[in-house]
This record gives structure tokens, sequence and C-alpha cells, in this order.
């Protein structure tokens, strides 16, 4: 393994962190046990499998690179991610006590943010107290996986699964110190629609801030606690209404979202009308079997969520044209697409604006809704089935609650990350989610 310069948006997600804003995504899985010994195998399996798994060993250094800047000035104070020499699995993987309550712990561990200084992931073994399950929460920090890379390295230290081999990537040619003159007219015509992408960008971010109708539930003075909640449905039920109304499962999830925000409004008091909070939907700009294993490629959609409609078909068709509207301008226009901005900006920049940028996602959007791809073959550790997977994804400073969703063995789970102060009724909300399934399926029947 060699050493290989953090991507520009990788960076920034390296240099927005702070202790009370970790960066770190996370999955909590539950499997069924067969024995009450079931978690500590599972914890010794993790363990002694993790050293196979190259992206599990890197870490990842900041470096300034002064002969290196001197051929790309925008790499000047970046990081680099490069093999540990003292890696032990030992310090990554940890065997909890037992618990009655997997989410109550997850939320107290996602708090934590990961040591910098060895390879950011951490896997938690939690078995549980009745010992006919265990689960096993995986951390990884933004800057060494997104989803899809993090779902590939999790898959290295599980049960051996038969995938298709990733495609290898075409070696690129060597650079010199000059580039090939006979290439500029093409690179500055791709550096002119950059920098025009760039400008659009912005502009569309710019005006998404104005006639903001969001709700001060949703907005928070981070505390630096976190609480999380999962809840599954069947992905029949989401297929039903998806093929009542049209449009996609994408579409009726995120519809739910917005339904369940209507309902726990209301419920504690903050009242739905009128409220329209923007919506993050990330998207993946890489194919998992081709795209190099290393480095974040996300863009994004923005989009109004119809909370304040009462009519929760009027809502999913609400959601369905936003959603159409944004597919067909593409993932690298609009507001949504702000991350791209991160190739714009030196390394340095990145460095000494981290702390900066992080407070400017309140002004960009009010809640995150992603969706991560898992595998429809079934995942086992130590031989116990996966029953459960609940993705969780990075909350942002100010923000107040972040929604992850992923789609397994016939059932939808939503993982649900809050602050813990803001957001003490996390659970009422997973409720909402599971209500608004059943409104959707009420409304679709004859």
């Amino acid at each position: 393994m060699t050493s290989d310069p953090l991507a520009p948006l990788d960076l920034a997600f390296w240099n927005i962190e702070s202790a009370a804003h970790p960066m770190h995504l996370g999955a909590l899985g539950v499997f069924t046990a067969r024995s009450p010994t079931a978690g500590a195998h599972a914890a010794d399996l993790l363990a002694a499998r993790a050293p196979a798994v190259p992206g599990l060993r890197m870490r990842i250094r900041d470096t300034w690179q002064p002969p290196l800047a001197l051929r790309r000035p925008f790499a000047f104070g970046g990081a680099t991610r490069e093999p540990d020499p003292h890696f032990d699995p030992l310090d990554h993987v940890r065997l909890h006590a037992p618990t009655t309550d997997f989410h109550a712990r997850a939320g107290r561990l996602m708090e934590r943010p990961l040591e910098r200084g060895r390879p950011p992931w951490e896997a938690h073994v939690l078995p549980d107290a009745d010992g006919d399950r265990f689960a096993v929460l995986f951390k990884f920090h933004h800057a060494l996986a997104d989803g899809l890379r993090a779902l590939s390295l999790a898959a290295g230290v599980l049960d051996p699964m038969d995938l298709p081999a990733p495609r290898p990537r075409p070696e690129e040619p060597p650079r010199g110190l000059l580039p090939d003159v006979r290439a500029l007219p093409e690179r500055l015509r791709g550096a002119l629609s950059d920098a025009g992408r760039a400008l659009d960008i912005g502009a569309a971010a710019a005006l998404s801030t104005l006639d903001v109708r969001s709700s001060p539930a949703l907005t928070a003075a981070s505390s630096g606690t976190r609480r999380t909640a999962g809840v599954a449905v069947d992905l029949d039920d989401v297929h039903h209404v998806r093929k009542s109304t049209g449009g996609t499962v994408n579409d009726v999830l995120i519809a739910v979202v917005a339904g369940a925000l209507r309902r726990w409004l209301d419920e504690r008091g903050d009242g739905s009308e009128g409220v329209a909070p923007r919506a993050l939907i990330p998207v993946s700009k890489r194919r998992p079997r081709t795209a190099h294993p290393q480095g974040n490629r996300l863009s994004g959609y923005l989009i109004r969520l119809p909370v304040g409609d009462p009519d929760p078909l009027s809502r999913l068709g609400t959601v369905r044209a936003a959603m159409d509207r944004n597919k067909d301008a593409g993932p690298g226009r609009g507001a949504g697409a702000v991350a791209l901005l991160a190739d714009h900006v030196p390394a340095l920049g990145h460095r000494l604006g981290g702390p900066l940028v992080s407070g400017a996602a309140r002004l960009w959007f009010d809640i995150l809704v992603t969706s991560v791809p898992l595998p429809s073959l079934g995942l086992r550790l130590g031989g116990h089935p996966l029953t459960e997977v609940y993705p969780l994804a990075p909350l942002a400073r100010g923000h107040a609650l972040a929604v992850a969703v992923s789609t397994y063995r016939g059932r939808v789970h939503y993982g649900l990350v809050a602050d813990a102060k803001a957001v003490p009724d996390l659970d009422r909300f997973a409720r909402a989610l599971t209500e608004e399934v059943e409104t959707l399926l009420t409304a679709c029947r004859p």
C-alpha cells in the first residue's frame, strides 16, 4: 500500500470536523445469535479479519508537501491516506457489556469522534441482554469512506460473499513537471466549463436561502450529544404505493419523511402549517463496480419537503415533481451540488476555512435525507444472519436531525440520528414514519 492524497471533498470532510461535530457515518447491524457467546465470537472475528482489509489499515495524516506543492499548488496544506505502521485491530474493535437497547448505546457511541491519529474507523459489538441477538455499530470517518466505500470495508470483515470483482481502474500516464501543450486547448475548455458550472451552483445555492420555510425543531444550537433510532417498514408496502401513484421507490421514501415530519411537528406542538424545509438528497457520482475505491464522489439534489400540505398523495406528487426536475437538470447543477465546489478550493483553503464552512450547512439545507445501497444477498458474521441494518448519517452543525435509508431483505430501514438535547422525542418521529406508510397505503386503496 502507498500513500494517496485526499481528494478535495475528503479533505473538506476532514477539516470541518470538531469535537462537538464529528464527521463519521455509521451503520447499526442487528444479528441473530445462536449462543450467549455469539457477541464475543463476533468481536474476535472482526479483529482477526481487519488486518486483511487494506482500507482499514489506512490512517489520514496532515501534510504540507512543499516539493509536490511546487507542481500542484492546490495540494499545499493537504493530507494523505497512508498505511499505519502501528495498526492494531484491537484499537478499533470493542466488545461492550450486554444492553437492552441497541440504539441508546449507539447514540452515545456516535457522539465520540474517531481517533484522528489512527485509521479512522471503529466496530462496537453490543450483545443483547437476553443473549438471542447482538448488534455491531460500524463507524467510518467520511474522509475515509462514503456510503459505498463503507459498505465495501464492512463487507471485508463479514463472512465472505460471492460478489463480482471490481473492474480494474486504467492507469494514468505519468505526469511531467509541465503539462502537454497539445492538451492545453481541451483543458482550457474544461476549466472554463467547470468555472461556469461552479458559478451556476453557487448562484443556485444563494437563491435556495431565500424564502426559507423551515421549523425551529430542525435546527438547534449543537450540544454535541447524539441520539439514534431506527424503524423498519415492509418494502412491499412501499412498492404498492409506488405502483399506485407512479414515480420511484425513493420518491415514496422521501415523501414518507415529509409526512412523518408533519405528524411529529404537530404532535409536539411546533405546528406544520406553511413549513417546507430544504432537504439535501446526496447523489453518488461513481459506480460501485467501476469506480476507484478511494475518495468521495458526491453531489446532491435540494428539494423543499411539502410538510405543510395536509394531503399525503399531494405531498408525494410534490416530491416526485421536485425529484424529476432535479434529475432532468442532472447532479452537476443546482443548489444541491455544492459538494462539487470542493474541487475548486485549494487544500490550504480547506484547512483554514473548515471551521467556517462547517457552520454554513445550516444556511444551505435543513435536513439530510440520504440513501445507502446494500446488497440483496443475506449478510452474516460468524454464521449469524444479519436481520436489520440501520444506516446513520453525520449530523451537520446547527442541524437537529438526519435521516438515512437502506433497503435490505424485503425491508426498508430508516436510521435516524439527532441532537439528543434538541430532539429528546426521536422515538416519536420514528413512530411517525411507520404511521405515514400506513396513511399512504390507505390513501392508495380504492
